[in-house]
């Protein structure tokens, strides 16, 4: 039971501030001036307070009894977490208040999830260093490149919006689309940063772990997938500009191979195999 509130809390939480948003927003006459933060004070301590709860949960998922368990419901919320923790600071440089009608709803799934898929998978060798460095990571590199699908999937709705010239009140504040085309490569350039050392870091792991330097499974293969993507995006920005649908659709191209490369091989693993069987 304690271990269910501990997910409903911060499900609970994301919804409050998801609506209290929402209201202040819809209620406000004219979108909040150029270079204001698109949450108050108050709005940026709540969802302060609703990502340690979140992050209490976590941890309680993740360490039940001094073990290390991690499975497809904790992957998915870690991730969501962390990338809420990026948006979160963000938004003190951007304003972002239609990723803020996405991110909330993420949050609520991203808590629950965990209660449906809890996952009983034991890492072994979680005290190593190696791996810890790995798995932190990674984590990391997956928590951007969700924010920056995310943020993709919104310059989209706003790009078709400018095109149709209906452009909505909610997306009003948002910043030119040049500029968060600008953000979204930002992200991406950091997080392939982190994949790459994730590879690498996961090569040396490997090694020093099974005497193998590089394992070939569906995981390893949807990795250097979406690395070859994501690197072939910046390759495209650079030498030929690449910008708009081509760059977005690469986004989720990359985004989707990289969900499949660990998120994807437990579900399938946890939830597809165990009900087969």
């Amino acid at each position: 039971m304690r271990s269910i509130l501990l997910h409903l809390i911060p499900a609970s939480l994301y919804a409050g501030v998801g609506i209290a948003y929402w209201r202040s927003y819809t209620a406000a006459r004219a979108p909040a001036a150029k270079g204001q933060s698109c949450m108050s004070l108050r709005e940026r301590l709540f969802l302060l307070l609703t990502l340690i709860a979140h992050g209490a949960a976590l941890h309680t998922a993740i360490f039940p009894d001094g073990q290390m368990r991690f499975g497809f419901g904790v992957a998915m919320s870690l991730m969501v977490w962390l990338a809420v923790c990026f948006y979160w600071v963000e938004t003190l440089y951007t304003r972002l208040d239609g990723l803020h009608t996405v991110i909330m709803p993420a949050g609520v799934v991203a808590s629950i999830v965990p209660l449906i898929f809890p996952g009983e998978h034991v890492l072994a060798n979680a005290a190593s260093p190696a791996f810890r460095a790995h798995f932190v990571i990674a984590m990391l590199a997956y928590s951007l490149f969700t924010l920056a699908a995310l943020h993709a999937m919104l310059m989209s709705i706003a790009g078709r919006q400018l095109h149709n010239a209906r452009f909505s009140r909610l997306l009003a504040g948002l910043p030119p689309l040049l500029t968060m085309e600008a953000l979204l490569f930002r992200l991406i350039s950091i997080a392939f940063v982190l994949l790459t050392l994730t590879l690498i870091t996961g090569v040396m792991f490997s090694e020093s772990l099974f005497g193998q330097a590089f394992r070939v499974d569906h995981k390893t293969v949807f990795a250097f997938v979406s690395w070859l993507l994501f690197g072939g995006l910046l390759l495209g920005r650079q030498l030929w500009g690449w910008r708009g649908r081509t760059a977005l659709r690469w986004t989720l191209a990359g985004f989707v191979a990289l969900m499949l490369a660990y998120v994807g091989s437990r579900f399938v693993i946890e939830v597809v195999l165990q009900r087969a069987g």
